[in-house]
């Protein structure tokens, strides 16, 4: 069975913002929203005819797309992007917040404070700042709101070689999310998260060797590296009133296994 063929009648229609959406877990999210007749924004950096093709499988399958560039550490670029949005859809029901990245692996001998700095605006500053933007929004809206935060199994285990920073990094939205959760509550906002473990992604191809997956996944009960497609379903869990309309706070560990808690 695909998403396409299962039906949760409270997100059609629905408006959602999908950071990093071009590419990975994303890509995968945003297809999945898409397949439920939503109207879903693609956003990307550089990786702008991967969207193309991402927005084009969310149409083809009843969704509406929506193409957005933005530099994610850029305040202003997040500002015109939420804006764009706004002036199309009138408002968001929806944020992901997956944009992100490992950056660079680096042992602590080897981690300088600029590397520290690009690592914590790449994947906390960024996420802060477009729900600070949203939220005003959905506010204002007067109707209910979710946020989703990508986080990452490496808050429960500290990651692999050389991701300390990563993690750290991962672990504070972690922690903002519960945070937030209860500060947003009153407005009728539910926040909560999303911790992929070893997901066979670009990002894993672009940081990780195959002798490191090939270790990560004799560590996986399931025996098997994950897929993007594998974290879809926890997105539409969390996006849908209808399943998940008294859960706030909360981390959905999508990782086959190799963390349990």
């Amino acid at each position: 069975m695909t998403f396409s063929e299962v039906r949760i009648p409270d997100l059609r229609g629905k408006v959602a913002l999908v950071t990093g959406s071009s590419l990975g877990i994303g890509a995968a999210a945003a297809k999945a929203f898409g397949a439920q007749g939503m109207r879903v924004v693609v956003h990307y950096n550089r990786s702008k005819e991967p969207a193309r093709e991402i927005a084009a499988a969310i149409e083809q399958h009843g969704g509406e797309a929506m193409l957005v560039g933005a530099d994610i550490r850029d305040t202003a670029a997040i500002a015109r992007c939420v804006s764009e949005v706004l002036a199309r859809f009138g408002h968001i029901d929806v944020l992901v917040n997956n944009a992100g990245s490992l950056v660079q692996r680096a042992l602590l001998e080897d981690q300088t404070d600029a590397l520290f700095d690009e690592i914590m605006h790449t994947n906390t500053r960024s996420a802060m700042t477009f729900i600070r933007t949203v939220v005003q929004h959905m506010r204002d809206q007067k109707r209910s709101g979710c946020i989703i935060n990508v986080t990452s199994m490496a808050v429960r285990n500290g990651g692999g070689p050389g991701s300390s920073m990563y993690a750290g990094s991962k672990g504070f939205l972690s922690t903002v999310t519960r945070a937030l959760a209860r500060e947003l509550v009153q407005d009728r906002i539910r926040v909560n998260a999303v911790a992929p473990g070893v997901i066979n992604t670009p990002l894993q191809d672009q940081f990780s060797t195959p002798a490191m997956l090939e270790s990560f996944k004799t560590g996986i009960p399931m025996g098997r590296l994950g897929v993007a497609d594998d974290c879809a379903g926890a997105f539409l869990y969390l996006a849908s009133e209808m399943m998940s309309g008294f859960v706030t706070g909360q981390t959905i560990e999508v990782n086959g296994g190799q963390v349990m808690f």
